[in-house]
């Protein structure tokens, strides 16, 4: 492996260790992705290394106990197996990110199929009206949730969290299918609206919700 690496260029070797890196730290790969900045659809170069060093990657991987997949109907590398690092999620997070499965479901089966924007307000509503959101939030519940979706490539926001608004655009991408099925959506949907209704009034609960990890299948 290591003289795979020296027979590329600095500049293709240094490509590499970063996209390595960030399927570590993040799971998947995008093949386009939203620029954080314009927020318009841009192909993504980590990708590209995925596909130009894929058998070094499956390898290299493999000797982490983990596996490369690639979804081409997604359009995604993915990291998988007991390697892969798995992320304890909190119950808020963990409803935030059923919201938003929820809202990119309803959005790709309505009538324009590129509409998968949301925002906070469009989050909060649905929160109202499932019940799942019972309390107002603090900023730093909404801020470790959202930076969780982003590392995990489920959402982009341009900006920084500090500058979000109501209104502020949040791009959903597909691969919040993978962290999120609709199985797992209608059971914990009970389970968060039976302990809702469960709790007294301005009660917070809060604890990991360890048997939903993200980085795992």
């Amino acid at each position: 492996m290591v003289n795979y690496m020296e027979q590329l260029s600095v500049t293709e070797a240094e490509k590499l260790k970063k996209t390595i890196g960030s399927l570590l730290r993040q799971t998947c790969i995008l093949q386009e992705k939203y620029d954080p900045v314009t927020l318009a659809p841009i192909d993504n170069e980590q990708y590209e290394i995925c596909v130009r060093h894929r058998p070094f990657l499956e390898s290299y991987f493999e000797v982490l106990g983990c596996e490369l997949v690639h979804d081409g109907q997604e359009h995604i590398f993915r990291l998988m197996g007991e390697g892969a690092e798995a992320e304890p999620v909190s119950k808020i997070s963990t409803v935030l990110i059923l919201l938003i499965k929820m809202i990119y479901r309803d959005k790709i089966m309505g009538d324009n199929l590129s509409a998968t924007v949301t925002n906070l307000e469009e989050l909060r509503e649905y929160g109202k009206n499932t019940n799942l959101l019972t309390r107002k939030l603090t900023d730093a519940e909404w801020n470790e949730a959202l930076s969780l979706m982003k590392r995990h490539q489920m959402i982009e926001y341009p900006g920084a969290l500090r500058d979000m608004d109501d209104h502020t655009p949040i791009y959903l991408y597909s691969t919040i299918n993978l962290y999120c099925s609709s199985a797992m959506i209608h059971e914990l949907l009970e389970r968060y609206r039976e302990e809702n209704a469960g709790d007294e009034a301005g009660e917070e609960t809060i604890y990991q919700d360890v048997d939903q990890p993200l980085g795992r299948d």
